[in-house]
């Protein structure tokens, strides 16, 4: 089979031997004049360029006549199947690497999620450990504070059962309103002015800071905790309660403090008196008190520094009462209102009827005829009417040796026998007996021997100071 361009046999020849071999060419034989009826116009120059463009097959003999769009084409779709051919061969050949690696790829991207997938679930683990922990310590802080407010606030109860004195062991300085002045009202049997009286009063609520829970915050539910942050809520929280718990030590130590300085004052003055304190104290009035006894217990070794300090201030409050109850049979008070004024003193003097030496027992108070009288302490009447140069007295025992006398009065209120309490009236100012004029003689006796009256006088101005 052969081809070739450009020529096409009339007829075929058959030649067997030079088949396939190009022909020789033809002379072109002597053109005859054309039939007029067979005479057909000249073909056109690109009609004749396309034949002779084409592609002759020869093959057994025969001749096939293509162009040149089929030949490319059929010689693209061979060149096209050889490199199908040729691509699956080569996919055949090396598919199981291919595989393979498309297999390890593809391992590799789900070990690379599962470990991605597992680095995350640790790291919720963790955060939640994390959450958890965190709340754990701040249910713990919550508790911790929750706990030391309560102790603070017990503390608070503990102080709050202190008495607020005004004198013996206060807290608070100052004195009695009524000191330095004289009712304008009706007198009564109250204590008597510019004297002090140590009776214990009634416990009432000690006026502490700390008491109000104003000033701890709320706890960290409030909005403050939400716009701050828990941490800085419980960080304001510890603060607050550092304050009041270094204050509750501040005023228990102050109490302490006054409580000690007051008991030794009220020894001093009662040695300073040349009295017997512990006669006085057993001696001394008690009220409708009694009960099973409890003995008190000290506070353990691991107790806190403010339950050791809060029981040597009940101990000395129980010293102190028990002080209290002795002075009130000392009589160190004024028995007159007023400001102090003596007409004569204690000692030796001229007589003011004999005009002769004599001594004076007492003191001289100026006063007005019907002035009240008042009990310096708390004692028995023992002696009430005329006696002699005292004209109208009363005598108070006041028990240890201790006795006082009231001369010269003009009315007798006292009974004997009847029990005195500190201030009440017991007579009025008059001028009866060895008397020049209105005035109070008033004496202080220790066994029944008359002692100067202003060394008691001074002891209640040295007990005034003691605030």
């Amino acid at each position: 089979m052969s081809y070739r361009p450009g020529h096409q046999p009339d007829h075929p020849q058959h030649h067997a031997p030079h088949q396939g071999r190009p022909q020789p060419p033809h002379r072109a034989p002597r053109p005859h004049p054309p039939h007029p009826k067979l005479a057909q116009p000249p073909r056109p120059a690109a009609a004749a360029a396309v034949e002779g463009s084409s592609y002759t097959i020869a093959h057994a003999g025969r001749q096939v006549r293509i162009g040149p769009v089929v030949f490319w084409i059929v010689v693209g779709t061979i060149v096209a199947l050889g490199v199908w051919s040729a691509a699956t061969a080569t996919y055949f050949a090396f598919r199981d690497d291919v595989l393979t690696r498309l297999i390890a790829r593809q391992a590799e991207m789900q070990y690379a999620y599962e470990d991605r997938i597992a680095e995350l679930r640790a790291k919720v683990d963790r955060t939640t450990s994390r959450q958890l922990l965190d709340q754990e310590q701040f249910d713990q802080k919550l508790d911790q504070i929750m706990r030391r407010q309560s102790m603070l606030e017990s503390r608070a109860n503990a102080l709050s059962t202190l008495p607020d004195v005004a004198v013996t062991g206060s807290i608070k300085g100052g004195r009695s309103p009524s000191a330095d002045q004289a009712p304008a009202g009706p007198l009564k049997p109250s204590p008597i002015n510019d004297t002090v009286i140590f009776v214990a009063p009634p416990d009432r609520e000690a006026r502490l800071e700390s008491r109000t829970p104003a000033t701890a915050p709320a706890l960290p539910t409030t909005q403050y905790a939400k716009a701050q942050g828990v941490g800085t809520a419980l960080s304001k929280l510890d603060q607050s309660l550092d304050q009041i718990e270094r204050r509750q030590i501040a005023m228990l130590g102050s109490v302490e403090e006054s409580f000690e300085s007051r008991a030794r004052r009220m020894r001093g003055v009662l040695t300073d008196l040349g009295l017997n304190a512990r006669g006085l104290e057993a001696s001394a009035p008690r009220g409708g008190i009694g009960g099973p006894f409890v003995p008190v217990k000290a506070p353990s070794s691991t107790a806190s520094a403010f339950d050791r300090q809060l029981y040597r201030i009940n101990l000395g409050r129980a010293q102190l009462d028990r002080l209290n109850r002795a002075l009130s049979l000392v009589p160190y008070r004024k028995p007159v209102l007023g400001q102090v004024e003596f007409s004569s003193g204690f000692g030796v003097r001229t007589d003011p009827f004999l005009g002769r030496p004599a001594m004076h027992t007492g003191l001289d108070f100026r006063a007005s005829t019907g002035d009240p009288v008042r009990a310096t302490a708390v004692g028995k009447v023992v002696n009430a009417g005329w006696q002699g140069g005292y004209g109208q007295m009363v005598e108070i025992d006041h028990g240890n040796g201790l006795s006082t006398r009231y001369g010269h009065l003009s009315k007798i209120i006292a009974k004997v026998g009847q029990s005195i309490q500190i201030g009440q009236i017991i007579g009025e100012v008059g001028s009866t007996g060895r008397s020049t004029g209105p005035h109070l003689h008033y004496e202080t006796r220790i066994d029944g021997e008359a002692v100067d009256p202003q060394k008691f006088l001074r002891a209640g101005v040295r007990l005034a100071g003691a605030g």
